[in-house]
């Protein structure tokens, strides 16, 4: 269950704030923020999917959980959008050690955060396992792992001709035109080799 913003304190309230509002000058690899000036405890984000990975392609949509304790607590990351990888659970629940032992409350910003969890992407820890088969798959054959993670990325994440595989916001479906165009380019790049 995702965290709501009842009884966030102001405290918390500005600090979230101050991030978001240097995140919308930051330029992040791979990341796009999404805005809700609603609700700024709302924190999204759409990841795309690193060239070279399963995820290639793909546009994974991400939430930054942030409790009435933050910093002092991380916040948790879920994937919204279905992922097969081995630190992240069936539910989406993203385990990274920045926001478990590596935690520092004094020295965190949200960008970081997210571009932690991209770079998961790239390089994942299945000695930490949040998803038993992907942990297990991705040690004993990499790729019948690769291939079960890019099956689940193409159905789930990457935007199909007849309509969108994912969220169908505006943010994540330029984030997922510009990740295609990317990708396009990396094969095009990798034929040239």
């Amino acid at each position: 269950m995702l965290r709501t913003n009842e009884n966030i304190p102001p405290r918390v309230l500005h600090l979230v704030l101050r991030q978001l509002a240097s995140l919308q000058q930051e330029k992040l690899d791979g990341v796009h923020f999404i805005a809700n000036n609603e609700d700024p405890m709302d924190v999204q984000a759409v990841i795309e999917g690193p060239t070279q990975t399963p995820y290639e392609g793909g546009c994974y949509r991400l939430k930054i959980c942030i409790g009435a304790e933050f910093p002092a607590l991380p916040p948790r990351a879920v994937f919204m959008t279905r992922i097969f990888h081995p630190n992240v659970s069936p539910t989406g629940e993203v385990c990274v050690n920045t926001l478990k032992r590596d935690w520092d409350p004094q020295n965190w910003s949200i960008g970081h955060i997210l571009q932690v969890i991209r770079c998961l992407l790239i390089v994942p820890f299945p000695e930490s396992s949040l998803n038993e088969e992907a942990g297990r798959l991705f040690m004993e054959s990499y790729e019948e792992y690769y291939r079960h993670a890019a099956m689940i990325n193409k159905v789930h994440a990457v935007a199909s001709s007849e309509g969108d595989a994912g969220d169908n916001s505006e943010e994540a479906e330029l984030a997922r035109k510009k990740a295609k165009q990317q990708a396009v380019k990396a094969k095009k790049s990798l034929k040239r080799l």
